[in-house]
């Protein structure tokens, strides 16, 4: 009896509730409504940089666990650049290997550092160690900039160049293009691949319009030393993200530079990308609980709570005048809006919108059908215009009077709904990859067509993989696990146009 009672209330309370959740809604999607300007302008423009005017000094990075295979094809590609050789030195950290890596980089010139620490696994961790290694023996300052990249990654002829632009303009943290060598192995490579090119088209390139702070992803960036003042601090499963986000806390720009290309190898095996989702996952929730609170006080208080943590330097007073003054309020403006926009993509919102849905038109709705009985619900309800297709042909519609069996029977009609919404969504974000195989043509691997109507077809999967790697992060611990590379590629094969995946 009190059960029924407690399912009374809830129903009663529902119409209420559902005011509210759909207020909560409208909230949402304004807050996240500035993307779509983002995607124009990511569809027309990006920052342009004028040739440098100086060559930096620069060291490059690369941690590697077990990489025999392709670390050597990186190598030949960073010697191959068209920068100046003696600008640039190369340091690779054997991390806990148990094959040649360390032989092949040293054979190839790099300086390269063995570590083995079999507690410490994460790449964040290798890092900090080779930094800690490269202040004994050179001194961090004695590179003006970082470039960070993973073993199997491959670069153009021209991108050191191309990023000394965007260093020599002044730019502190550099992005670059993620191309994909490795593009059709398989459909679960094919997905990485778009999503890193949605990521230049929908968020890097706007941002670097409107100067602001994109997010870096992995490999393939680019810092000036001052960031590593104090040493190598980021050793969680997603050190790119938890850099990303202290960088903007504390003001920085993160620019993107459109003409700076490397090739990235993605996963093929399911197992292995469920694994690295997961890692992502964990991440992301573990630097919006970490950071997230910091980038919301700056948006209403700027960096006035925020000590700075990568320099010991102190801030430099100088005489205000009304241009400083008015230079100061534009950036106090800048700052503000990077973080609103970082925070919103660190926001875990699939999170947020499951556990409202779950709670209001799921349970809450049920109780109110066991109240009142099901009102008249169309089969095929909704917005989508599968929805609206599907209701024009089968108009058929559900109606029950109270009890239990309408509580089992208005959950039943959410969860149906639900699904028919993803489906809908689904087949709408098959136009992504669309857009995507169109706009930049020019720089995808030759595809042949019918790998492209299959890469279409199963691109949304990415995006469901991350949905549900999310909802399970919330309760599993996650432990670094290496990502296994393959490919032989090298950068000659890929401009001559020719993808070579050999095992």
């Amino acid at each position: 009896m009190i059960t029924l009672n407690i399912l009374e209330s809830i129903g009663n309370a529902y119409p209420t509730a559902k005011v509210v959740y759909g207020v909560i809604g409208t909230v949402l999607s304004f807050m996240l409504a500035y993307k779509t300007v983002y995607r124009i302008v990511g569809l027309f423009f990006t920052r342009k940089f004028k040739p440098a005017k100086v060559n930096h000094k620069y060291a490059i990075l690369i941690a590697a666990r077990n990489e025999q295979a392709v670390i050597g094809n990186l190598l030949d590609s960073i010697e191959n650049q068209d920068y100046p050789k003696e600008l640039l030195t190369v340091f690779v950290v054997a991390d806990n290997c148990t094959d040649n890596t360390a032989q092949i980089a040293r054979q190839k010139g790099a300086v390269c550092y063995e570590r083995f620490d079999t507690e410490h696994k994460t790449k964040g961790f290798a890092l900090q160690f080779l930094f800690d290694r490269i202040e004994e023996d050179y001194g961090r300052k004695s590179f003006e900039g970082y470039f960070i990249f993973d073993a199997d990654n491959l670069l153009k002829r021209d991108y050191v160049s191309r990023m000394n632009d965007s260093f020599d303009a002044g730019e502190k943290i550099i992005t670059s293009y993620r191309n994909t060598k490795n593009f059709t192995e398989s459909w679960i490579a094919s997905t990485y691949a778009l999503h890193w090119l949605r990521s230049i088209r929908a968020n890097h390139r706007a941002r670097s319009v409107f100067r602001l702070a994109t997010n870096i992803q992995g490999t393939g960036f680019l810092f000036s030393n001052e960031i590593v003042e104090n040493g190598w601090k980021y050793t969680s499963l997603t050190e790119d993200r938890a850099l990303t986000v202290d960088a903007v806390a504390q003001g920085y720009k993160i620019s993107y530079n459109d003409a700076a290309e490397f090739y990235d190898e993605q996963p093929v095996n399911l197992k292995i990308a469920l694994r690295q989702r997961l890692r992502w996952s964990k991440g992301h929730l573990l630097a919006f609980a970490e950071t997230g609170p910091y980038l919301f006080i700056n948006i209403f208080f700027g960096k006035l709570f925020i000590r700075n943590r990568f320099t010991h330097k102190k801030k430099e007073k100088k005489e205000i005048t009304f241009k400083s003054a008015v230079l100061g309020v534009l950036e106090s403006v800048r700052h503000r809006i990077a973080s609103y926009d970082t925070l919103m993509q660190l926001t875990p919102f699939s999170v947020f919108n499951l556990a409202r849905w779950l709670v209001v038109p799921l349970f809450m709705y049920a109780c109110y059908c066991y109240n009142g009985g099901v009102e008249t619900i169309t089969f095929f309800a909704g917005g989508t215009y599968l929805a609206k297709f599907l209701r024009f042909l089968f108009p058929f519609k559900v109606h029950l009077t109270s009890g239990f069996v309408a509580f089992l029977i208005g959950f039943a009609m959410q969860v149906w709904l639900r699904l028919l919404y993803r489906i809908a969504s689904y087949f709408k974000n098959c136009l992504t990859a669309i857009y995507l195989f169109i706009i930049e043509h020019k720089r995808i691997v030759k595809i042949p067509f019918a790998k492209k109507v299959l890469y279409t077809l199963t691109w949304p999967i990415f995006d469901i993989i991350g949905r549900y790697t999310t909802y399970i992060a919330l309760f599993v611990k996650v432990t670094w696990k290496p990502i296994p590379h393959e490919s032989k590629a090298t950068i000659t094969d890929i401009e001559k146009g020719k993808e070579k995946v050999l095992k």
